[in-house]
């Protein structure tokens, strides 16, 4: 069995692309299933989030073409149209990719916890779906602990440079004070929520909160002393909001030109600062052609995010290290799973043959024989069914002159340290 991923991110794909090819919350389910039903695909799971869309699959059989044909197939793309954007790590790249991406490593903003969370959300529906088995599953876990340690161990998170907050400081390198800006966020999910907190650090007190469920959305607002909205209410505030900053999981876009066209007339003008976070879009990209509008998508922030990055980049080496370790143990728990068959199978043949031996023991009990006589056949013959295979193949090896066969059984059955002949006496 090999795992793989297949995928694009923000440095293989442009934003155009990565939302033609983002899977929506409510077709997962469905392209799960479909992934699963490839020739030779043992599990699947995939991650999609405004910065990547990435497969992992257990494999028994070398199908990266089916898999970007499915991949590319399943969006109605063709496959020239994504192949050269496409990234593919096997096996123990794959461990190690999995494990940098949970840590934050893999990020447009190097070391952001969001991601982490985001593929506990793409292991649990898979898991859900029952598209996840032993072998994901436990790459998953794994990746998690790292993720773990790597922020308790390193100075990983120590610099908030997170998409959400290079979003909030643009703003501020925009209005300056923010104390006096009405805020729309638009969606209530992880990243809007950590929004709203530095936000909030920043002074501003009035945020409106617009999400498809209203009821989440009063959940977020009243922790800022904010005001909830449903989205197709967006309209009735825009006017009011300076600010706009969105992350839905909306697969077509929910701001479009002629709703900030009629916003922008009640406001006369006054600018309004927009920052799409999602993908796909929230924001219709036209608007961008619009005077007193400055909009900003995710790729737009690179630049914001650079700053604040030594520290972080000095975590990430320690980080690696800790990837490296982790991914030389998972290797060899994979490896082990090998043993576990052959146990099983070793261990299901003696049972085998010690019932048959020992129910022989007891009729001969049964019969009236002489307990010794009945213990001396039991203990020889027990002897001498284990010990007949392995011996008629060691002289079959010590004919082929196969050393290695005698090496390891050597090490296997003796044990050289209670070896009478390496015992010294007095």
């Amino acid at each position: 069995m090999s795992l793989i991923t297949l995928g694009i991110n923000h440095k293989t794909a442009p934003l155009d692309l990565r939302e033609r090819l983002a899977f929506t919350p409510q077709s997962l389910p469905e392209a799960l299933l479909s992934l699963k039903k490839l020739a030779h695909i043992d599990e699947a799971s995939i991650l999609s989030t405004c910065n990547r869309t990435e497969l992992y699959c257990v494999t028994n059989e070398d199908n990266d073409q089916a898999i970007i044909q499915w991949f590319s197939h399943f969006h109605g793309l063709d496959v020239s149209q994504i192949k050269q954007h496409i990234y593919l790590h096997a096996h123990e790249e794959t461990v190690r990719h999995a494990m940098e991406v949970a840590s934050g490593l893999d990020s447009m903003v190097l070391g952001e916890p969001q991601i982490a969370g985001q593929m506990k959300v793409a292991y649990a529906t898979a898991n859900e779906i029952g598209t996840v088995g032993q072998l994901l599953g436990q790459l998953y876990q794994r990746a998690f602990a790292v993720s773990k340690q790597v922020r308790t161990d390193t100075d990983i998170g120590s610099s908030p440079v997170s998409v959400a907050f290079a979003a909030v400081s643009l703003a501020k390198q925009i209005f300056g004070d923010l104390s006096q800006s009405t805020v729309l966020l638009v969606g209530a999910g992880e990243t809007i929520e950590l929004t709203a907190r530095h936000l909030h650090s920043h002074g501003v007190s009035k945020i409106i909160i617009a999400n498809r469920s209203v009821e989440r959305a009063k959940k977020l607002a009243d922790e800022f002393g904010g005001e909830a909205i449903s989205l197709q209410h967006i309209s009735d505030h825009l006017h009011r909001s300076d600010i706009v900053i969105s992350s839905t999981a909306s697969p077509l876009p929910i701001i479009g030109k002629g709703t900030v066209e009629r916003a922008l007339k009640q406001r006369k003008h006054l600018p309004i600062f927009m920052v799409d976070l999602a993908v796909p879009r929230d924001v219709e990209p036209e608007v961008n052609d619009l005077d007193d509008v400055y909009l900003y998508s995710v790729d737009d922030l690179q630049s914001v995010i650079e700053a604040n990055m030594d520290n972080r980049l000095q975590a990430a080496e320690q980080a690696h290290e800790i990837i490296d370790s982790q991914v030389s143990q998972f290797l060899n728990w994979q490896r082990s799973l090998g043993a576990v068959d052959v146990i099983a199978q070793i261990r299901q043949n003696t049972q085998d043959i010690s019932s048959d031996v020992l129910n022989k023991a007891k009729k001969q009990l049964a019969a009236g024989q002489d307990a010794e006589e009945v213990l001396e056949f039991l203990a020889n013959t027990l002897t001498n069914k284990f010990l007949h295979l392995p011996s008629t193949k060691l002289r079959q090896a010590s004919q082929d002159e196969r050393d290695d066969i005698l090496d390891i059984a050597q090490t296997l059955f003796i044990d050289k340290s209670t070896n009478k002949n390496d015992k010294k006496t007095d």
